[in-house]
């Protein structure tokens, strides 16, 4: 029997040997080296495994690694700001599906979430955001090795999948869509059973319960990514494969002029906005028109048009934004062999015989309709990316106009209260919800617990974008785990984000269906550039770099992981792939420790 007990800790000790440690319990791997450079490793305790993989993997190379793990994304947040820390983990979606999204905002000098100034790179990202894809894989393949290989910016780790767990026993699966960047449109969602769908709630759930804002351009994170995509029309939609679409939008269709500088949309006459009225929805009497559009694009590219504004890098190659009335100015050419009429009077309601400045004269039936046209700084066929992004949402010009009559410059959190503010929908003395939505969807309250949702009764009426089920109930659940055991108990019909290391438990459940799509999503580290020893030496940077083995990190997540060298991997196939190399990280952390004598 003993014997048998000493075989059996044999086997398992031989194991555990062989497994990556992702627990606190690393040994002293590594410090056979002479260097005991300390390195300061930040992120949430929700990341707590990719942490220790890190860890383990820095140890190995001789590093000391101190490990500041935060609770939560606001504690997080504030030591990031803070710069308590060497090498941080984070993490980005290009939700857009196009590389200028992916690198713009986070790595360009000045932008919302750049901590870096590289003139090299900026250039590099203009440049990029100029050309076509046939043009733009060699550009972007030279940022990348600016960014990754040349100077140690950023550290990647792995490209995400991109996965949602669906009751199928309450829910039509095939009505459910997990597109590779937009996020979950509500609108083409249906029951099993049709009957339900006034009286029964489609119940989804998202972590973040405190919600950042209701105005598209003030916020740009997963607390409302989903939220206002599905309360706010935009001019152009995404497609599940991230191809630029008017379907589902509030253009007909949509075209560029040769020049690839001038854009122009054809806008619907049949969506209203919604408002709230004793917590329901019901139809403003406002009809959704040009005026909107230009009001809501010209405040989304303009830094100061309210405080805080986090979306305003993405729209800045928006020059200007105009109502088209002389139609003559339609019969330029397109560069494809037609004119930007013919391409706008694709499959409409009756062709265009005059174009109106005002919304109340359109009228689609009779052929007026309202055109748009947007101009940009220079050529930048991207645009219509960034007009799919949830914070080109448009807003209602006559009621945000009402609400916000603060001054800018001298906004009081204190006593002013903008439009969008998430005071006014949660339930309780503050609450007075004055919310326009132009999608299919209002929120009409929220509390600690969930967020409700009402169809919009005037959106696209009698089309195959009318939303099927009346509301929608939006849990707040924190925990992954707390939520997929809500999956699988009913208690929600769909979890967008299963972990990769529950897909088994999804598929094993008979009332569950499983959805997996490629994804836009990156995990990288990001090295403090402005504090600490790693801000001035890319020989520390890249020694760190090196010791990255992005197969442990496939191992672990069994294969539901891929390698990626940045963050536009998902989107550009640049070739460039990093390699861990422990030659390479002894003799930049020589060539590091022979500077500090």
């Amino acid at each position: 029997m003993k014997k048998s007990i000493l075989s059996l800790l044999t086997i398992l000790i031989v194991v555990l040997a062989g497994c990556v440690n992702t627990k606190s319990s690393v040994g002293n791997e590594g410090k056979t080296q002479s260097s005991q450079e300390t390195i300061e490793l930040l992120g949430m305790s929700s990341n707590e495994d990719d942490l220790n993989i890190v860890r383990d993997q820095l140890v190995k190379s001789g590093f000391k690694v101190k490990l500041n793990i935060q609770p939560d994304y606001g504690s997080y947040t504030a030591q990031k700001d803070a710069g308590n820390y060497d090498i941080v983990l984070s993490s980005w979606t290009t939700v857009t599906g196009n590389p200028d999204y992916a690198v713009r905002g986070l790595f360009k000098t000045g932008a919302a979430n750049s901590i870096m100034s590289d003139k090299q790179i900026d250039q590099l990202i203009d440049k990029a955001a100029t050309e076509t894809p046939d043009e733009y894989t060699n550009t972007y393949q030279q940022l990348e090795d600016r960014l990754v290989f040349d100077k140690a910016y950023i550290a990647p780790l792995y490209n995400s999948l991109k996965a949602q767990g669906v009751n199928q026993n309450v829910v039509n699966e095939k009505t459910v869509r997990l597109a590779k960047s937009r996020a979950v449109a509500w609108e083409s969602i249906d029951f099993n059973d049709p009957s339900k769908r006034n009286s029964d709630p489609l119940i989804t759930q998202q972590a973040l319960a405190s919600l950042t804002s209701l105005d598209p351009i003030k916020a740009n994170d997963g607390s409302i990514n989903t939220l206002n995509t599905n309360m706010y029309v935009r001019l152009v939609n995404l497609t599940d494969n991230d191809t630029v679409t008017s379907k589902g939008s509030l253009s007909w269709n949509h075209a560029a002029a040769e020049d690839k500088r001038k854009y122009y949309f054809l806008l619907r006459d049949d969506i209203h906005f919604a408002q709230v009225k004793d917590k329901k929805a019901v139809n403003s009497g406002e009809r959704v028109g040009a005026d909107d559009v230009v009001f809501s694009l010209n405040r989304a590219k303009d830094k100061n048009a309210v405080p805080d504004h986090r979306t305003y890098s993405l729209h800045e190659h928006i020059q200007s934004a105009e109502v088209v009335t002389d139609l003559s100015e339609l019969k330029a050419s397109t560069g494809k062999g037609g004119t930007i009429k013919d391409a706008l009077e694709k499959e409409v309601p009756q062709k265009i015989t005059k174009l109106v400045k005002e919304k109340k004269d359109s009228d689609n039936q009779a052929g007026a309709y309202q055109v748009v046209k947007i101009t940009t700084t220079e050529p930048f066929p991207q645009v219509l990316n960034y007009l799919a992004h949830q914070s080109a949402g448009i807003v209602s010009k006559k009621q945000v106009e009402r609400i916000n009559t603060y001054d800018v410059d001298s906004f009081d959190p204190a006593k002013d209260i903008p439009y969008g503010d998430q005071n006014t929908v949660t339930e309780g003395k503050k609450y007075n919800n004055q919310l326009f939505a132009s999608g299919p969807y209002i929120l009409s309250y929220k509390n600690d617990y969930e967020a409700v949702f009402y169809k919009n009764p005037a959106y696209m009426k009698g089309t195959e974008n009318e939303p099927n089920i009346s509301q929608v109930t939006v849990r707040f659940i924190e925990n992954p785990d707390s939520a997929l055991s809500a999956l699988r108990n009913g208690e929600i019909h769909i979890f967008n984000g299963i972990p990769e290391t529950k897909y088994d438990v999804v598929e094993a459940d008979s009332k569950l269906a499983l959805q997996k799509n490629q994804s836009n999503a990156v995990a990288y580290l990001l090295f403090n550039t402005s504090k600490r020893e790693v801000a001035k030496s890319e020989d520390l940077r890249k020694a760190i770099l090196y010791s990255i083995n992005q197969e442990e990190f496939v191992n672990f997540y069994q294969g539901n992981k891929q390698k990626a060298s940045s963050t536009v991997s998902p989107l550009v196939q640049t070739k460039n792939e990093l390699k861990p190399d422990a030659k390479k990280v002894k003799e930049y952390l020589a060539t590091y420790q022979e500077s500090k004598k």
